[in-house]
């Protein structure tokens, strides 16, 4: 990639590797956490939890902290790494119970295309003088020419199926091999925890012998009230590797079925012995708040009703993000076989902003992040199922309807560049859907690549439904189900763009595998 004034590329192996102690500290122990009380009343305010950022646009950004105690958080930023000049203090909020002490500020007048270097300081209210050390951070402005290359990566699943943080095997290591490629910033692909999904002291492994979990009160059930969401959050947090990579790389985060219990839909009523609050709506409430707790995602801090999931993130004129919600407003899991679904996997709203915003972008590449796949067939149970796909190779039906309807528009509105990236089904693949091979041919080709699990259970690969004429380019999987990261490493994909010729380059990567498949394709085309 070229090089360019201030980049984040000079940051590796500097002081951001990393100054802060913070993420200089070794992992942190939950029995400790445990231990400690909800915060303490002398002392300095400390951000244990790191920092992230998010939200990036040319003049803004979104920083966010989590303090031990009531604090004000304070955001210092310069273009210099070392602060000595150029240095703009913004005011944030103060950090309290009714947000789990967590914050985020808003950061404006920024200048476009640039490294800003950022620390964040918790005083005491009390006495402002009091003041935690600062915890430090960086990310860069999204660019304003189309001379500068974009780097991003993306994947999801984390803490899936009992595999969570084992300090045998350093943690979390795989966000430390991202941090190394130095992305502009991440695309957390859903399922960001698993509320639903416990982590024990140990698991057994294929071989006999043990995995061994950083276990926590919140990660022993599954969570139900908003204080076991939280925790589910916190929990991640307490990996080194995943602090350190928040705070060089920006955040954009959606969300899948974990971060509130396995194939949920609205309106679903819990048939869970391990559940005592039946209805599904009241956890995706409390879910929905730590989401928006936990992520600098502004606009769904404190539970806004207002606030959505699905948006689009303008990344320069090279790139547009849309961020889709196939969760919060679907029909419930069914056969998929009706004739008819208004409703679909997307919701009438939500459909018509998506055909909206890709008919007003005019950037080269067009990202539609979707948190799970068109083609794969993902069954949920016997007879229902939880994707688009429904295994029925013929004409579109049940929630495939929606979707034609979406590539249909694309087509017809000669909307170039479109990529299709997703998660959720715990491998790594590259499909290409083409018309010619398909039932439902009004639709111009396009290209969906599959990445993670980042760090959850690996299983085979999925069957693929015809009705969109996928082919699969490229495919890694586990040869059983839930093998462990140990057994089938973490999955993530690497998305380049090249300022002077506008190519997008995807990778297929794996956690010190390397490159598994890479695809060129060429601005303004589609189909290729």
């Amino acid at each position: 990639m070229a090089p360019t004034p201030h980049t984040r590329r000079s940051l590796i192996g500097g002081s951001l590797a990393m100054s802060s102690a913070l993420l200089a500290a070794p992992l942190l122990a939950a029995p400790a956490l445990a231990a400690a009380p909800a915060f303490v009343r002398s002392g300095r305010p400390s951000a244990l939890w790191g920092v992230q950022s998010g939200e990036i646009t040319a003049h803004s950004a979104t920083v966010w902290t989590r303090s031990d105690r009531p604090a004000r958080m304070y955001v210092e930023t310069s273009p210099s790494e070392s602060f000595r000049y150029g240095v703009r203090s913004h005011r944030g909020p103060l950090l309290g119970p009714s947000t789990d002490f967590t914050g985020t500020t808003v950061l404006r007048d920024l200048p476009p295309g640039q490294q800003i270097h950022y620390r964040v300081v918790l005083a005491d209210p009390a006495d402002p003088r009091r003041t935690g050390e600062p915890a430090r951070g960086t990310f860069r402005t999204t660019p304003a020419s189309r001379r500068h290359d974009v780097r991003f990566l993306w994947s999801g699943d984390l803490a899936g199926q009992g595999w969570g943080i084992n300090p045998d095997l350093g943690g979390y290591r795989v966000f430390e091999e991202m941090r190394l490629r130095d992305p502009d910033f991440f695309l957390f692909s859903g399922d960001t925890v698993y509320a639903d999904g416990p982590i024990l002291p140990s698991a057994p492994l294929r071989d006999g012998t043990l995995w061994r979990n950083v276990t926590t009160e919140e990660k022993s059930k599954v969570a139900e009230t908003l204080a076991e969401f939280r925790g589910n959050f916190r929990y991640n947090l307490l990996d080194g590797n995943l602090r350190g990579f928040n705070a060089q790389v920006p955040v954009l985060a959606q969300w899948d079925d974990h971060e509130v219990r396995n194939n949920w839909y609205p309106g679903q009523l819990i048939d869970d012995p391990r559940y005592t609050v039946r209805d599904v709506d009241t956890l995706a409430g409390r879910a929905r708040r730590a989401f928006g707790e936990y992520f600098p995602v502004t606009d769904l801090r404190g539970g806004r009703s207002e606030g959505r999931m699905h948006r689009v993130m303008r990344y320069g004129p090279l790139l547009d993000v849309f961020v889709l919600d196939m969760r919060t407003h679907r029909d419930p899991n069914s056969p998929g076989r009706q004739t008819e679904d208004p409703v679909g996997i997307l919701g009438p709203e939500q459909l018509a902003w998506i055909k909206r915003e890709l008919s007003r972008s005019r950037a080269t590449w067009k990202v539609v992040a979707a948190d799970m796949p068109l083609g794969i067939v993902v069954p949920d149970g016997a007879a229902n199922f939880e994707a688009v796909a429904q295994g029925d190779p013929g004409a579109p039906l049940g929630r495939e309807l929606q979707i034609a309807e979406l590539l249909r528009h694309i087509k017809h509105q000669r909307i170039t560049g479109t990529v299709w990236l997703t998660a959720d089904v715990h491998y790594t693949a590259a499909n290409h859907y083409a018309p010619e091979r398909a039932a439902f041919t009004d639709f111009a080709p396009f290209w969906e690549f599959v990445s993670g699990p980042i760090g959850a259970g690996a299983f085979p690969a999925g069957r693929l439904d015809a009705t969109f004429g996928p082919e699969t380019a490229y495919v890694q999987s586990a040869p059983v189900a839930n093998m462990s990261p140990s057994e089938n490493p973490p999955y993530f994909g690497e998305v380049d763009i090249d300022g002077g010729s506008g190519t997008m380059t995807v990778r297929l990567r794996r956690q010190g595998g390397g490159v598994l498949f890479s695809k060129t394709l060429r601005p303004g085309q589609v189909g290729q």
